[in-house]
């Protein structure tokens, strides 16, 4: 009997994505890095979940003298923020080569590293992790939204505003009785 892989994991460059999609570039550019950091935690957030993926987005202290933290987003998404001095980049590395292990002995499907930087690109395969664009982030996530909308569209059973349409007859009926008895 076979043991299942669990997830695979997903390695985020953050800074790295935020400046190659436009829609964050103008969230930073308008309104600074916070918002266009939570934009990208969000957006992968929900990508993490519908793909089942084990997500942590990497962003460089970013001329901050602060030691490295980590902050839970969900079960699935975790933010880490690397040491003063330490680029996202390195860290990235340095969780390739150990998950590399990881992979050999089946513990973990796959790694994926999502970036544009192209040194970083050779070094992960070199690692045995498959790599992907920022734009092919982007559209990987745009396609799972889709997906999501299409898939919650195909459950909604009724479109009235009141609980009860979206109940099934049985439940409903048991519903009924329950009210009547309380007369």
């Amino acid at each position: 009997m076979s043991c299942p892989l669990s997830k695979a994991i997903l390695l985020v460059d953050g800074y790295n994505i935020i400046g190659a999609w436009s829609c964050l570039k103008r969230t930073r550019d308008a309104a600074g890095l916070e918002p266009a950091r939570w934009e990208l935690i969000e957006a992968l957030t929900n990508y993490s979940a519908f793909e089942n993926y084990q997500t942590k987005i990497v962003f460089d202290a970013h001329y901050q003298n602060t030691s490295s933290h980590q902050e839970v987003i969900t079960g699935n998404l975790l933010v880490y923020y690397t040491n003063f001095g330490q680029t996202a980049d390195t860290y990235i590395e340095k969780a390739c080569a150990t998950l590399r292990t990881e992979i050999n002995r089946s513990t973990i499907s796959r790694v994926i590293v999502a970036t544009s930087d192209r040194a970083q690109q050779l070094m992960i395969q070199g690692y045995g992790a498959e790599w992907i664009s920022a734009h092919q982030l982007c559209c990987l996530v745009r396609d799972s939204l889709c997906r999501v909308k299409r898939k919650s569209k195909a459950h909604k059973q009724s479109k009235a505003r009141f609980l009860v349409n979206s109940i099934d007859p049985k439940s409903r009926q048991r519903l009924t009785e329950l009210r009547m008895q309380l007369k």
